[in-house]
């Protein structure tokens, strides 16, 4: 069975800014919806012509004004199949699809979990994403985080939002409830790597990759804050990770130590609240980026999802109940 390819074609005349410029930056500047590592890609598989010869030296130096064509192909990159799960679309255009993702639902299949993900549900919605790597997914939240994420449509969209991640130049802004009474805001500047025994979990190392996370308190209960975050960086558990480094672990964690803690004297109702919340509250609440083909500034916000409403909820009456004061 072959697999099915897309058909990339283009052309262009070396502009006077890249002589003797090597092939490969030239191209790369020339057409940079693509990497430069899928450029290399096709200058050493052939597929591209300098002045009607094929040139697979990526190094070879131009003179200028030479005609480029590159007649490439492209895999099909996903080799899962299209499910009819529903997905919350915020926004759609034929270049990126933004979705407000619920709780209990994994991104990208792997062990234990082969299909029913978002990245089924997206080859169902639009049969054309197999041709993108990952399936457009240039971001992840974790099975029971819930709120916004950005998908690329096509390979253009997904380079240049890429770039935007590693530039750092897509805001991305969390609320989350953590178990403790938080005096003030702050900054983690702490870098995450593998839990050197617990393979599945995250921790602070100093041998891990820089991460960085800014918080700030919204509002202050008895023994648990609400609080807004801001990543500048995407680890794996980043948030989770740094809360609970602080001692500050997300309600309904149980991966990182947020396990029930209710306060003195709290109601039945209270009780029940904290331990029946099984996931971590945390909302990927706030999504703004420039848009990858139009250049357009866009923002979406996504609104709490009814469990956190409820938690929330819950903690008020609390405080109204017992005061402000820390227990």
């Amino acid at each position: 069975m072959s697999i099915p390819h897309e058909k990339i074609q283009l052309q262009a005349n070396v502009p006077e800014n890249l002589f003797g410029k090597r092939l490969d930056q030239a191209l790369a500047e020339m057409f940079p919806d693509y990497s430069r590592s899928r450029i290399k890609e096709w200058i050493l598989a052939d597929y591209v012509k300098v002045d009607g010869k094929i040139l697979n030296k990526p190094r070879e130096k131009l003179i200028g004004e030479e005609l480029i064509e590159i007649d490439a192909q492209i895999e099909m990159q996903v080799q899962h199949k299209g499910q009819d799960i529903d997905l919350n679309i915020v926004y759609e255009d034929e270049h990126i699809l933004v979705i407000n993702k619920p709780m209990n639902l994994v991104v990208h299949p792997g062990a234990g979990n082969s299909d029913g993900t978002v990245l089924n549900a997206l080859l169902n919605h639009a049969p054309e994403i197999a041709n993108v790597p990952r399936a457009g997914i240039v971001h992840r939240l974790d099975k029971d985080t819930t709120g916004l994420m950005v998908v690329a449509k096509n390979i253009p969209a997904q380079t240049h939002l890429v770039e935007q991640l590693q530039a750092r130049e897509i805001s991305r802004e969390y609320e989350a409830v953590v178990v403790g009474t938080m005096v003030a805001g702050g900054t983690v500047d702490e870098p995450i790597g593998r839990h050197p025994t617990k393979r599945t979990s995250m921790a602070v190392r100093e041998s891990g990759k820089p991460a960085m996370t800014h918080y700030r308190v919204k509002e202050k209960f008895r023994a648990h804050t609400y609080i807004r975050l801001k990543l500048e960086s995407g680890r794996t558990h980043q948030i989770r990770v740094h809360m609970s480094h602080l001692r500050y672990p997300l309600v309904g964690d149980q991966a990182y130590g947020g396990r029930p803690r209710p306060p003195k004297a709290c109601n039945e109702n209270m009780v029940n609240m904290l331990r029946m919340f099984r996931r971590q509250a945390l909302h990927a609440i706030q999504l703004e980026l420039t848009h990858p083909v139009t250049g357009e500034w866009l923002s979406w916000q996504a609104p709490l999802p009814e469990d956190f409403v409820a938690l929330l909820d819950v903690l008020r009456e609390d405080k109204s109940e017992h005061g402000s004061g820390e227990v």
